[in-house]
Protein backbone atom coordinates (compact mmCIF):
# COMPACT_ATOMS: atom_id res chain seq x y z
CA UNK A 1 0.00 0.00 0.00
CA UNK A 2 1.55 3.74 -0.78
CA UNK A 3 1.85 5.60 2.61
CA UNK A 4 0.89 8.62 0.94
CA UNK A 5 -1.96 8.29 -1.37
CA UNK A 6 -3.66 5.26 0.20
CA UNK A 7 -3.86 5.37 3.42
CA UNK A 8 -7.11 4.00 5.45
CA UNK A 9 -8.07 6.55 8.49
CA UNK A 10 -10.95 5.20 9.55
CA UNK A 11 -13.27 7.62 11.95
CA UNK A 12 -14.86 4.87 13.91
CA UNK A 13 -17.67 3.35 11.98
CA UNK A 14 -18.15 6.35 10.17
CA UNK A 15 -15.20 6.04 7.31
CA UNK A 16 -14.23 3.85 4.70
CA UNK A 17 -12.73 5.94 2.12
CA UNK A 18 -8.69 5.98 1.42
CA UNK A 19 -7.26 9.11 1.37
CA UNK A 20 -5.00 10.87 2.85
CA UNK A 21 -6.69 12.92 4.98
CA UNK A 22 -5.22 16.41 5.30
CA UNK A 23 -8.49 18.56 4.75
CA UNK A 24 -11.57 17.93 6.71
CA UNK A 25 -13.44 14.97 5.65
CA UNK A 26 -17.06 15.42 4.28
CA UNK A 27 -18.48 16.85 0.72
CA UNK A 28 -16.46 19.33 0.57
CA UNK A 29 -17.33 23.23 -0.65
CA UNK A 30 -21.12 21.94 -1.08
CA UNK A 31 -24.64 22.39 -0.32
CA UNK A 32 -28.01 20.66 0.91
CA UNK A 33 -29.35 18.46 -1.70
CA UNK A 34 -33.27 18.59 -1.57
CA UNK A 35 -35.34 15.56 -0.05
CA UNK A 36 -36.17 13.19 -3.34
CA UNK A 37 -32.84 14.82 -5.51
CA UNK A 38 -30.90 11.67 -5.38
CA UNK A 39 -33.87 8.71 -4.81
CA UNK A 40 -31.26 6.05 -6.25
CA UNK A 41 -28.99 7.15 -3.07
CA UNK A 42 -28.59 4.46 -0.17
CA UNK A 43 -27.18 4.93 2.95
CA UNK A 44 -24.98 1.70 3.92
CA UNK A 45 -24.82 1.91 7.87
CA UNK A 46 -21.99 -0.89 9.62
CA UNK A 47 -22.84 -1.26 13.69
CA UNK A 48 -25.56 1.13 12.92
CA UNK A 49 -23.82 4.17 11.61
CA UNK A 50 -22.84 5.90 8.74
CA UNK A 51 -20.53 4.18 6.78
CA UNK A 52 -20.81 4.69 3.33
CA UNK A 53 -23.02 5.28 0.40
CA UNK A 54 -24.51 3.28 -2.87
CA UNK A 55 -26.43 3.42 -5.72
CA UNK A 56 -29.65 1.13 -6.32
CA UNK A 57 -29.52 -0.36 -9.86
CA UNK A 58 -32.94 -1.93 -9.61
CA UNK A 59 -34.93 -3.27 -6.90
CA UNK A 60 -32.70 -5.99 -5.17
CA UNK A 61 -29.46 -4.73 -5.90
CA UNK A 62 -26.98 -1.92 -5.15
CA UNK A 63 -23.76 -1.31 -6.41
CA UNK A 64 -21.25 0.44 -4.37
CA UNK A 65 -16.73 0.55 -3.72
CA UNK A 66 -15.36 -3.02 -3.32
CA UNK A 67 -13.81 -1.07 -0.28
CA UNK A 68 -17.46 -0.36 1.19
CA UNK A 69 -17.79 -4.07 1.10
CA UNK A 70 -15.30 -5.88 3.34
CA UNK A 71 -17.57 -7.03 6.11
CA UNK A 72 -20.27 -10.51 6.14
CA UNK A 73 -23.49 -9.76 5.13
CA UNK A 74 -24.21 -9.52 8.61
CA UNK A 75 -23.05 -6.24 9.38
CA UNK A 76 -24.91 -4.18 6.92
CA UNK A 77 -27.76 -2.31 6.46
CA UNK A 78 -29.28 -0.35 3.78
CA UNK A 79 -31.28 2.41 3.74
CA UNK A 80 -32.87 3.61 1.00
CA UNK A 81 -35.30 7.39 0.22
CA UNK A 82 -33.25 8.61 3.19
CA UNK A 83 -32.60 11.81 3.61
CA UNK A 84 -32.38 13.77 7.10
CA UNK A 85 -30.57 11.08 9.36
CA UNK A 86 -32.09 12.80 12.58
CA UNK A 87 -35.50 12.68 11.34
CA UNK A 88 -38.10 9.65 9.86
CA UNK A 89 -39.98 11.24 7.47
CA UNK A 90 -41.77 8.34 6.17
CA UNK A 91 -39.75 7.55 2.92
CA UNK A 92 -36.72 5.31 4.78
CA UNK A 93 -36.86 1.71 3.47
CA UNK A 94 -34.49 -0.52 5.53
CA UNK A 95 -33.22 -3.62 4.23
CA UNK A 96 -30.20 -6.22 5.58
CA UNK A 97 -27.73 -7.94 3.10
CA UNK A 98 -28.29 -11.20 1.19
CA UNK A 99 -25.09 -11.33 -0.37
CA UNK A 100 -21.88 -9.31 -1.75
CA UNK A 101 -19.63 -9.60 -4.87
CA UNK A 102 -17.06 -7.71 -5.20
CA UNK A 103 -14.92 -7.22 -8.28
CA UNK A 104 -12.99 -10.93 -8.54
CA UNK A 105 -9.97 -8.37 -9.48
CA UNK A 106 -10.43 -5.69 -6.99
CA UNK A 107 -6.73 -4.49 -5.64
CA UNK A 108 -6.93 -3.14 -1.95
CA UNK A 109 -3.38 -1.72 -2.85
CA UNK A 110 -4.00 0.03 -5.82
CA UNK A 111 -7.53 0.42 -5.56
CA UNK A 112 -8.55 -0.97 -9.42
CA UNK A 113 -11.69 -2.55 -9.77
CA UNK A 114 -12.86 -0.62 -6.96
CA UNK A 115 -16.85 -1.72 -7.30
CA UNK A 116 -19.23 -4.53 -5.28
CA UNK A 117 -23.08 -5.20 -5.73
CA UNK A 118 -24.85 -6.07 -2.70
CA UNK A 119 -28.20 -7.73 -3.06
CA UNK A 120 -31.05 -6.48 -0.13
CA UNK A 121 -32.99 -9.35 1.98
CA UNK A 122 -35.83 -8.19 -0.02
CA UNK A 123 -36.44 -5.73 -2.62
CA UNK A 124 -37.37 -1.99 -2.52
CA UNK A 125 -40.42 -0.43 -2.96
CA UNK A 126 -39.60 1.75 -6.27
CA UNK A 127 -41.90 5.29 -5.89
CA UNK A 128 -40.80 8.60 -6.08
CA UNK A 129 -38.39 8.82 -3.39
CA UNK A 130 -36.78 5.58 -3.85
CA UNK A 131 -35.59 4.90 -7.95
CA UNK A 132 -32.96 3.18 -9.70
CA UNK A 133 -30.16 4.83 -11.29
CA UNK A 134 -29.41 4.89 -14.53
CA UNK A 135 -26.66 2.52 -15.38
CA UNK A 136 -24.41 4.00 -18.56
CA UNK A 137 -23.56 1.70 -21.84
CA UNK A 138 -19.66 1.22 -22.24
CA UNK A 139 -19.27 3.98 -25.09
CA UNK A 140 -21.22 6.67 -22.51
CA UNK A 141 -18.80 9.81 -22.22
CA UNK A 142 -20.00 12.01 -19.11
CA UNK A 143 -21.06 15.55 -18.66
CA UNK A 144 -17.98 17.89 -18.30
CA UNK A 145 -20.08 18.62 -14.57
CA UNK A 146 -21.08 16.40 -12.25
CA UNK A 147 -22.31 15.98 -9.27
CA UNK A 148 -21.15 13.89 -5.99
CA UNK A 149 -23.31 13.22 -3.02
CA UNK A 150 -23.49 11.76 0.40
CA UNK A 151 -23.17 11.93 4.02
CA UNK A 152 -19.28 12.25 4.86
CA UNK A 153 -18.34 13.97 7.83
CA UNK A 154 -18.64 17.77 8.52
CA UNK A 155 -15.27 18.38 9.67
CA UNK A 156 -12.32 16.18 10.83
CA UNK A 157 -13.35 13.54 13.37
CA UNK A 158 -16.23 15.60 13.65
CA UNK A 159 -20.32 14.88 13.42
CA UNK A 160 -22.43 13.99 10.71
CA UNK A 161 -24.81 16.61 9.16
CA UNK A 162 -27.95 16.57 9.44
CA UNK A 163 -29.02 15.88 5.65
CA UNK A 164 -27.59 14.43 2.60
CA UNK A 165 -25.23 17.23 1.05
CA UNK A 166 -24.10 17.68 -3.11
CA UNK A 167 -21.14 19.12 -4.53
CA UNK A 168 -21.17 20.07 -8.13
CA UNK A 169 -17.63 19.25 -9.50
CA UNK A 170 -15.71 19.43 -13.02
CA UNK A 171 -14.94 16.27 -14.88
CA UNK A 172 -11.03 16.28 -15.10
CA UNK A 173 -9.38 14.55 -18.27
CA UNK A 174 -7.31 11.29 -17.91
CA UNK A 175 -4.33 12.68 -18.66
CA UNK A 176 -4.43 15.30 -16.29
CA UNK A 177 -5.21 13.16 -13.81
CA UNK A 178 -2.27 10.92 -14.65
CA UNK A 179 -0.29 13.71 -14.43
CA UNK A 180 -1.33 13.87 -10.73
CA UNK A 181 -1.35 10.59 -9.52
CA UNK A 182 0.99 9.03 -12.04
CA UNK A 183 0.38 5.27 -13.13
CA UNK A 184 -2.53 4.86 -9.98
CA UNK A 185 -4.71 5.98 -12.43
CA UNK A 186 -6.02 2.95 -14.83
CA UNK A 187 -8.67 2.07 -17.12
CA UNK A 188 -11.77 1.77 -14.83
CA UNK A 189 -11.24 5.26 -12.87
CA UNK A 190 -12.20 8.57 -13.65
CA UNK A 191 -11.18 11.81 -12.15
CA UNK A 192 -13.96 14.99 -11.33
CA UNK A 193 -13.19 17.20 -8.59
CA UNK A 194 -11.07 20.73 -8.01
CA UNK A 195 -9.38 22.57 -4.93
CA UNK A 196 -12.63 23.47 -2.76
CA UNK A 197 -14.83 21.46 -4.15
CA UNK A 198 -14.65 17.66 -3.73
CA UNK A 199 -16.30 14.29 -2.16
CA UNK A 200 -14.34 12.61 0.87
CA UNK A 201 -14.41 10.26 3.61
CA UNK A 202 -17.65 9.07 4.52
CA UNK A 203 -18.94 9.40 0.67
CA UNK A 204 -17.54 6.42 -0.14
CA UNK A 205 -19.42 4.23 -2.74
CA UNK A 206 -21.42 7.14 -3.12
CA UNK A 207 -23.19 8.28 -6.79
CA UNK A 208 -20.89 10.66 -9.22
CA UNK A 209 -23.78 11.87 -11.46
CA UNK A 210 -24.12 13.23 -14.62
CA UNK A 211 -27.83 14.38 -15.41
CA UNK A 212 -29.23 11.45 -14.13
CA UNK A 213 -26.69 8.94 -14.94
CA UNK A 214 -24.25 7.34 -12.37
CA UNK A 215 -21.37 8.07 -13.88
CA UNK A 216 -18.99 7.18 -10.85
CA UNK A 217 -18.64 5.87 -7.61
CA UNK A 218 -16.65 7.65 -4.88
CA UNK A 219 -13.08 6.04 -4.78
CA UNK A 220 -10.26 7.31 -3.43
CA UNK A 221 -7.79 9.91 -4.07
CA UNK A 222 -4.93 12.16 -2.17
CA UNK A 223 -6.61 14.79 0.67
CA UNK A 224 -10.12 16.11 0.14
CA UNK A 225 -10.45 19.09 -2.18
CA UNK A 226 -6.43 19.40 -2.75
CA UNK A 227 -5.00 21.62 -5.06
CA UNK A 228 -3.92 19.50 -8.09
CA UNK A 229 -5.11 16.25 -7.10
CA UNK A 230 -8.48 15.54 -8.21
CA UNK A 231 -11.04 12.96 -6.58
CA UNK A 232 -10.93 9.30 -7.89
CA UNK A 233 -13.95 7.86 -9.26
CA UNK A 234 -15.12 3.72 -10.42
CA UNK A 235 -15.89 4.75 -13.93
CA UNK A 236 -19.90 2.84 -13.94
CA UNK A 237 -19.51 3.26 -17.79
CA UNK A 238 -16.56 0.92 -18.04
CA UNK A 239 -17.72 -1.74 -15.64
CA UNK A 240 -21.85 -1.48 -17.22
CA UNK A 241 -21.35 -5.17 -18.68
CA UNK A 242 -20.05 -6.45 -14.96
CA UNK A 243 -22.81 -5.03 -13.17
CA UNK A 244 -25.44 -6.07 -15.83
CA UNK A 245 -24.42 -9.48 -15.27
CA UNK A 246 -24.07 -9.93 -11.04
CA UNK A 247 -27.39 -7.76 -11.48
CA UNK A 248 -29.91 -9.69 -13.03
Amino acid sequence: MKSVILVVLALGAVSALPRFKSVPDRIVGGSQATKGEFPHIVQIKRSNSQYCGGSIVNANYIVTAAHCAVASVAGYTLVAGEHNLNSNEGTEQSRTVASIVRHPNYNANTMANDIAVMRVSSPFTLNTNVRAATIPSASFNPASSLTVAGWGTLSSGGSLPTVLMKVTVPLVAQATCRNAYGSQIVNGMLCAGTAGRDSCQGDSGGPLMSGSTLAGIVSWGYGCAAAGYPGVYTDVAYYSSWIGQQTR
